[in-house]
């Protein structure tokens, strides 16, 4: 997702203007922020986040909220979920590129169509970790390894082939000129076990959020050699040049949203826009992005429509290159 420079003041002023223009709308009963995986990790720190703050400066007074955990089925568990609540507004989600890639390899029927973007609120920018000793020292030191032979480099990451982590590599092959079907793709069932495999020394290479690494970063264990970002990420990423910086044109992350159930109403989608305006203008919200480097990546729903449009498109070529795409 591409950042968009919006003021809170104008995003209120929109949304107030929406709201007059029809019935408002607010909760009535418990409301549910759905997470697609297990408590830990982005998307449960995403929910729990909101959860915080909305609780902490009681955005829903009178009404209760809670965060409900559905892992399993590459999402699947969570989108069926929702669209068993249609145009019900106490049921959300936190949205992910999976929403995407699922229906274009042809793992789900579903699309993000069958849902209401509400809000993108952050993007989680892959990065490209290797062991401290590893051989190449750079960045370009390892885009010319994987031109001259992709199946040199053992790519490992998490969750799943196909996901946003493989995409992000993908993406480095395509713009270098490199084979991306012939790259050498590991999928773990979760980073933490990529990054165990990538410290043994069992595979080369991995794709993942900064946070996962920022640790054994710092411990002096693994290096950074690329940031998929527009600028640099801080703490012990200070000194990582993006890719862009280094000549190759990758900006790619595992973005996080909030998105309701299919046939929510203007007036709904206004007073979740409100909602989570005044979430992310927190400093509480802004500490936790500095805290995770998550990217502040805020749009409203009529932009974050628009931008899941490109990103399909986007995503769809790399992974027809890669020779997943089903649909």
């Amino acid at each position: 997702m591409r950042w968009q420079d919006l003021s809170l003041v104008f995003v209120l002023a929109c949304t107030a203007s929406q709201s007059q223009a029809q019935p408002a709308w607010k909760p009535d009963r418990n409301v549910e922020i759905v997470v697609p995986s297990a408590p830990g990790g982005s998307n449960d720190k995403t929910a729990r986040t909101v959860e915080r703050i909305i609780q902490e400066k009681r955005l829903l007074a009178g009404t209760t909220l809670t965060v409900v955990n559905k892992p399993g089925g590459g999402n699947m568990m969570t989108m069926n979920y929702l669209i068993q609540h249609p145009g019900d507004a106490h049921y959300v989600m936190v949205g992910t590129p999976t929403i995407l890639t699922n229906q274009i390899i042809g793992a789900s029927p579903l699309n993000y169509t069958d849902f209401t973007p509400i809000a993108s609120l952050f993007n989680d920018y892959v990065v490209f970790a290797v062991k401290a000793d590893a051989p190449f020292k750079s960045g370009r030191e390892l885009a010319e390894r994987l031109k001259k032979d992709p199946k040199s480099v053992s790519i490992g990451f998490a969750t799943a082939v196909g996901s946003h982590n493989h995409i992000a590599a993908g993406l480095l092959a395509k713009a270098i000129g490199a084979d991306v079907r012939s790259l050498k793709v590991i999928a773990f069932k979760g980073s933490a076990e990529a990054i165990t495999a990538l410290l043994g020394g069992h595979i080369d290479l991995v794709t993942t959020a900064a946070g996962n690494v920022a640790e054994h970063v710092t411990a002096g264990k693994l290096r950074v050699v690329g940031v998929a970002a527009n600028q640099r990420l801080p703490g012990p990423f200070a000194s990582v040049p993006t890719w862009k910086e280094q000549g190759i044109n990758v900006v790619f992350g595992g973005w996080r949203s909030i998105m309701g159930p299919k046939g929510m109403t203007p007036a709904q989608i206004a007073f979740w826009e409100k909602i989570l305006s005044q979430v992310v203008a927190t400093p509480e919200w802004k500490t936790d992005l500095e805290r995770n480097y998550w990217s502040n990546d805020f749009a409203l729903s009529e932009q974050y429509k628009a931008d899941l449009k490109h990103d399909y498109t986007s995503m769809k070529a790399v992974l027809s290159e890669l020779g997943l795409a089903k649909n």
